[in-house]
Order: C-alpha cells, then structure tokens, then sequence
C-alpha cells in the first residue's frame, strides 16, 4: 500500500507512519512544513503548504498513493480564534484540496478528527450522534468531516479520543496539561517520575471526562480503515472505558510505577484558560465503537491495557504487536 500522510511527524501522525511504515510494510510519504526531522526512518517527505492547492495537487499526483490520512491540523486552540481565516484555510480548504486529489489519484481519505465534534452532554456518543460542537475548532473539525464525506468519492472519518502514547518524531511533547486530554498522561509521568507533586486539572469549564486512546492504537484501526475497501463513513478510534481526569492520572501512575499521592486536584490555570477567549470546552466527550467493531472487527482495549502498552512502547522504544481485535 502507498501512503500519503499529512502531519506525519506530528503526535498522532508519528504513529500513523510507524505503523503503516514499519508494522504493515507500507510506502509512505509525509508532506512537512514546519517540523523537519532530522533522520526520517522509513519514510520520504517533501516540504510543503497545504494551503497551496496546486502544489499539493501536484505532489499528491506525483506519489500516487493509494490511501491519503490527512491528520494534520493546526493545533493551538487560542491560535485558531485568533486567526480564524487561516484556521478555516488550515482546516475546511486544505480538506476540500485533499479530497480533489484523492478522487485524481483514485485513492480513498481518511480523515483524522476528534471527540470535540460532540458539545459534552452527548456522553457516550457513537459513530451515528449528530456532531454539535461548541468552539470554534469542534466546528471546523464537523465541516472538515462532511467536507471529505461529501467531496472525496471513497472517504472515512477517524475520531479519536484523549490520544495518549509515544511521539516517534521528537524527543519532548508540543505542550504540556491544557484544557482537553491530550498529551495529558506523558505531562502526568513527566512529573511524579521525578518525584514531583502533580496537579491534575479539575472544574466545570474543561474536558473532565473522555475516552482514553493510544496512539498506535489508533494508527491500527486507521489501517484497518486504509486495507478495507468498504470501510467508508464515521469510526471511532478509541478505548473501551471512559474515564475522568483523576481516575485517568492515579491509574498511569499505578500502571508506570509512580506514587500516586503526588497528585493533587487543582482548578485549571487561569492564564491558560484566559487564552481561549471564553471559548467553551465541551465537558464529556465520551465516545462508544459500536459501528467500528462491526465493520472492522476492531475490539477496543480498557484503559489499564492502553496504559500497559504505553508503557511497553517507551520501555522497548519500539511498536509492540497490535493489541486489537481486527
């Protein structure tokens, strides 16, 4: 299989690849624009702006993929509010571009989107509840996917949720504890594995609740995805459990060894929160798999074996074998 991965040294993107590239033997190629990795591994990039639609074209055209996962986005939150029509741009116009190209090269899109779709009272939300986002980056995530569904002539949707794991492209994470889940467990261990109080943001105005996921994990349902022709529509790239933010922390701590009465529940930071503008954060954004299970045979994994995996991976520095169902 070729494959055509956009934000591939980004978090998410880094598995994406090592996936593809190392655990299924794919070809894979990652257009890159602000990020270039020093000794890319298994893969080739190019540099290039997804916002320019014939450059992007024309490098789509020239692989010749049989699969584009488009997982980049432009991930700040306060940013997008703060230039909104390059966030549209980033966004809505460099999925309808991706969409064209796909239909040129006869290649299937996924699609990389989030639980923020849902406004946080739609607990447990599957593949068919209506999206409602409640800021401005839900809503660009809601049109990006119907703008693939609608555009691309063979498409599917990858939602994933309070996305944990290795990044396989750099040594330290983007950011560290933030209103929403990600990245969240890897700012937890960063602290108590030092010995360090740590505190866990807890009120009414963040992401309290969601359904934990591992990064790789996700990347082996999105093969599951690529490798299935009729694997069109919604899915949901998730675990089994959801949790809220403490449960989540205390069980990371017990799951890598470290004291878990380091934690301490503490109201969010207030300069943080004051970036998002008033920008609402949807509280529950549990997600279910009911129509993933069914088409890809995808059984997800509790939250005490993501974590075991996780930790699997950073110990071996490696993949481990895939721990899905499909």
């Amino acid at each position: 299989m070729r494959a055509y991965v956009t934000g591939g040294t980004g978090f998410l993107g880094s598995n994406i690849v090592k996936v593809f590239a190392e655990r299924h033997r794919a070809t894979v190629h990652c257009p890159i624009h602000t990020f270039v990795p020093d000794n890319p591994q298994g893969y080739t990039t190019e540099p290039l702006d997804l916002l320019e639609a014939d450059a992007v074209l024309a490098s789509v055209a020239q692989f010749d993929p049989d699969v584009i996962v488009h997982s980049m986005i432009l991930n700040d939150l306060a940013g997008i509010y703060a230039q909104r029509d390059l966030a549209w741009r980033s966004y809505v116009d460099a999925t309808l571009t991706l969409a064209e190209a796909a239909n040129r090269a006869g290649a299937k899109l996924i699609l990389v989107s989030t639980d923020w779709v849902f406004d946080g009272t739609q607990s447990g939300a599957d593949e068919h509840t209506p999206p409602n986002p409640v800021n401005y980056y839900g809503v660009l995530k809601a049109l990006s996917e119907q703008a693939a569904l609608l555009r691309a002539d063979r498409a599917a949707v990858a939602r994933v949720s309070a996305v944990n794991g290795v990044h396989w492209a750099r040594d330290e994470m983007p950011r560290g504890q933030d209103p929403g889940f990600g990245y969240f467990v890897t700012t937890v261990l960063d602290a108590v594995s030092q010995g360090e109080p740590f505190g866990v943001w807890e009120g009414d105005d963040i992401n309290m609740t969601a359904t934990p996921s591992l990064a790789s994990e996700c990347a082996e349902v999105m093969w599951l995805m690529a490798s299935d022709g009729d694997a069109d529509g919604i899915f949901h790239c998730c675990g089994a459990e959801p949790a809220g933010r403490m449960e989540l922390a205390q069980m990371a701590c017990e799951v890598f060894g470290h004291d878990p009465s380091l934690l301490r529940s503490v109201p969010p930071d207030p300069e943080m929160m004051a970036l998002l503008g008033g920008a609402r954060v949807p509280y529950d954004t549990t997600m279910r798999t009911p129509r993933t299970t069914e088409i890809l045979g995808y059984e997800p994994l509790g939250n005490r074996e993501l974590l075991e995996r996780f930790k699997q991976e950073m110990d071996a520095g490696d993949l481990v074998p895939a721990g899905l169902g499909g």
